[in-house]
């Protein structure tokens, strides 16, 4: 696993497939602040509890500024089902050879239910207009996580 980033480090930049099949990259948010957030995957309770939550978040965090990403190792058809079965309204990108994974060191070892494994720890950039790394969280929970943020950023309403 890597070495898990810090505030102030550059945000890893990458282009991935999203839910329709179009190529996005990071570099293409540029001059705009990024909400950058992974998840194990589609269509599972707590990914779908989480990416709900910013669903009925987004127009408060696109009126601070903020455009979500949502990051899986999900084919970007799964991607198409989980975005039109929860009626989400931001783009969802496939990175199904954890190579961005990698770079955000998101994947590694965690406790599930008990049980060391490795897969996707939940978490979350928030990325500056620049390129910037200005909030990392690891570990987050699925429940409750965008009200937190929303605090952290001191974003109302």
């Amino acid at each position: 696993m890597s070495e898990r980033l810090e505030a102030g480090a550059t945000a890893p930049d990458f282009t991935l497939t999203d839910q329709d099949g179009a190529s996005v990259s990071l570099t293409d948010f540029r001059g705009q602040k990024v909400i950058l957030y992974f998840y194990p995957e589609a269509m599972t309770p707590g990914c779908e509890t989480q990416a709900c939550d910013f669903r009925d978040n987004l127009n408060s965090l696109k009126s601070a500024g903020y455009t979500v990403l949502g990051v899986s190792r999900d084919a970007p058809a799964k991607l198409t089902q989980f975005r039109d079965k929860d009626a989400l309204n931001f783009e969802l990108l496939s990175d199904p050879d954890r190579a961005v994974h990698e770079a955000y060191a998101v994947w590694g070892e965690k406790n599930l239910y008990g049980k060391t494994v490795t897969g996707v720890i939940r978490s979350t950039f928030v990325i500056d207009e620049s390129g910037t790394i200005t909030v990392p969280l690891y570990g987050v929970k699925a429940t409750g996580h965008v009200a937190s943020l929303r605090k952290k950023l001191g974003i109302d309403g």
